[in-house]
């Protein structure tokens, strides 16, 4: 605890030994005036609070009945535990920890609620000492043994105080985390009422009117670091997959499919898919669609595929039944050859096309001749019946190629 707080005020000298019957009837006979005090005393706490503590000041400008009303209950249960410890000193604590989550909820920081705990204990101190000196001055001498059970008993409910202000900020804190979960839990599966835009938008940090991209990764639990520092990434962890929403500002989601491509390719298994841009919160729910899309056309091993960059193979994953009917139609007599000649001919033509038809270039990523290539595609023409040179056959090609691919991951 800051120096500053726990010496508020000097605290009296104290006896070693602890006080003794005589010293306790002191105490109770000079608490008891206080009880009839306590108004008084509670607008001096108040007045010295806002001298002296600034988050108090606050509280008691925003509503000074309320901190009125909290100072006489603790002061009543403070003053009530002195004159009989016994049977006031459970309820007494319970008050303690009252306030200390009440003043957790209101954000009211912990360091202030102790520091005019301490200024009420110097209060009700320096009380005692005056009703003595002046009522009972020959008394005086026994209030050094009073002295360690006052303060400890101020020590005490400021332990009381800090142990329920921490437990309630803690779940303070995982309530407004757990709100914030299903919030953007909300805005991904699309269940988000129009109306509700506003809160989740300021309760998550995000523009109602911005654009947006969603990202998901599948097979690398917390790869969140791709994500550019410069853009606002709420993140939804979930069993297989995790999901952002991405406030993309002025930036394109080309910018993070290759932040994200930097990571995919040097770590085996990681899949990611990234949605188009969407404009508006109201349009995260169909982003995350899009993203899942992309995802199911990611290859097994690891990549990171944007689906604005393959929308073919997006079409055939969408409706994948089409898709199978189609790889059976158009590769049917390939796909029953023997699994070596079969694989040849599949890489070989998918090569091809991701060379955009260079026999050339496909034949120094195969590592054999060119006219390897031309003589291994020739044969791909006559067991599909469709020709590389016609338009039409190429789209009906590579789309049943995609189907394929998807089918056997």
């Amino acid at each position: 605890m800051p120096a500053h707080l726990v010496h508020a005020r000097p605290r009296p000298q104290v006896a070693d030994a602890p006080a003794g019957p005589a010293a306790v009837a002191v105490l109770r006979t000079a608490a008891l005036p206080l009880m009839g005090r306590l108004p008084l005393l509670a607008e001096r706490l108040m007045a010295e609070l806002a001298e002296r503590e600034p988050a108090y000041r606050a509280a008691i400008e925003a509503d000074p009945a309320d901190v009125r009303q909290e100072i006489q209950r603790s002061l009543r249960h403070s003053v009530g535990s002195l004159l009989d410890p016994a049977r006031s000193r459970a309820a007494a604590r319970a008050c303690s920890a009252r306030i200390g989550a009440e003043r957790a909820a209101r954000g009211l920081p912990l360091d202030a609620v102790l520091h005019a705990f301490r200024l009420g204990g110097a209060l009700i101190w320096q009380a005692l000492v005056d009703e003595v000196t002046t009522r009972h001055p020959e008394d005086a001498h026994l209030l050094v043994h009073l002295a360690a059970d006052v303060w400890s008993f101020v020590d005490e409910h400021c332990t009381r105080v800090a142990d329920a202000y921490r437990q309630a900020e803690r779940e303070l804190t995982w309530r407004r985390e757990n709100r914030r979960r299903l919030m953007a839990a909300a805005l991904l599966d699309g269940a988000t009422r129009i109306a509700d835009l506003p809160d989740a938008a300021a309760e998550l940090e995000l523009p109602e009117r911005g654009r947006y991209a969603v990202v998901l990764v599948a097979g690398g639990r917390g790869v969140r670091q791709p994500v550019p520092g410069a853009l606002r990434a709420v993140w939804q962890p979930g069993p297989d997959v995790e999901r952002a929403i991405v406030a993309l500002g002025d930036r394109e989601p080309a910018q993070l499919a290759a932040s994200y491509r930097e990571l995919t390719d040097r770590t085996r298994g990681v899949r990611v898919g990234i949605s188009p841009a969407v404009d508006g919160l109201a349009a995260v729910g169909a982003a995350r669609r899009l993203a899942e899309t992309a995802l199911r056309i990611c290859p097994v091993a690891g990549g990171t595929v944007l689906l604005d960059d393959d929308l073919p193979a997006a079409l055939v994953a969408a409706a994948p039944a089409l898709g199978r009917l189609l790889a059976d139609r158009v590769l049917g007599p390939l796909l029953a050859l023997p699994p070596t000649d079969r694989d040849l001919l599949l890489d070989t033509l998918t090569v091809w096309l991701d060379c955009d038809g260079s026999a050339q270039r496909a034949a120094a990523r195969l590592y054999c001749h060119r006219n390897t290539v031309l003589n291994r595609l020739r044969r791909c023409e006559q067991l599909t019946g469709r020709s590389l040179a016609r338009p039409s056959n190429l789209v009906e090609l590579g789309l049943a190629l995609s189907a394929h691919r998807m089918r056997q991951s």
